[in-house]
C-alpha cells in the first residue's frame, strides 16, 4: 500500500460523509478502534473546513490526505482558510451544539496541530496504530 492517498472533495457538506467513506476504506484492515476514531476525526476537520473557511464558499474545495508509518496514521484535512484561527473551545453548557469537534479529534489523536499555507491552512492528527 502507498504511504499516502489523497482525494480532494467539493466543499459541500453531504462530502463530508464522503470523506468518512473514503477514510474508512482506505483503513479497513486496522484495528476498528482506529477505523472509529479516523473516521471522527476526519469527520470534524471536514465539517469545520465546510463550515468555518472559503471551502465552503461557492466552487470550494477540501483536500484530504492520509498518510501510513509504521506507528502512526496521519489525517490532514487542507481547506481554503478562513478568518478564525482552528482552536479548542471551551464549552461551558452541556446543551451547546457546537464547539466540541476539535475537542473531540484532541481526545482521539496522539497530537494534532495546524499548519497555514498559502491560500489556506492544514489541520492534521496523530493516530496511533496498534500493532498486532
Amino acid at each position: 500500500m502507498p504511504k499516502k492517498w489523497s482525494r480532494i472533495f467539493p466543499g459541500q457538506a453531504w462530502q463530508v460523509a464522503e470523506a468518512r467513506h473514503f477514510v474508512a476504506a482506505l483503513l479497513e484492515d486496522e484495528g476498528s478502534g482506529l477505523v472509529e476514531d479516523a473516521v471522527l476525526v476526519v469527520g470534524e476537520l471536514a465539517a469545520n473546513a465546510v463550515r468555518h473557511t472559503r471551502s465552503g464558499w461557492y466552487r470550494g474545495w477540501f483536500l484530504v490526505v492520509v498518510g501510513f508509518s509504521d506507528d502512526l496514521v496521519r489525517i490532514q484535512v487542507i481547506d481554503q482558510g478562513g478568518d478564525e484561527e482552528p482552536q479548542v473551545r471551551s464549552v461551558s453548557r452541556p446543551v451547546e451544539e457546537g464547539g466540541r469537534g476539535l475537542l473531540l479529534v484532541a481526545a482521539c489523536a496522539k497530537d494534532w496541530g495546524v499548519k497555514h499555507r498559502p491560500g489556506g491552512r492544514c489541520v492534521w492528527a496523530d493516530l496511533a496504530r496498534v500493532s498486532g
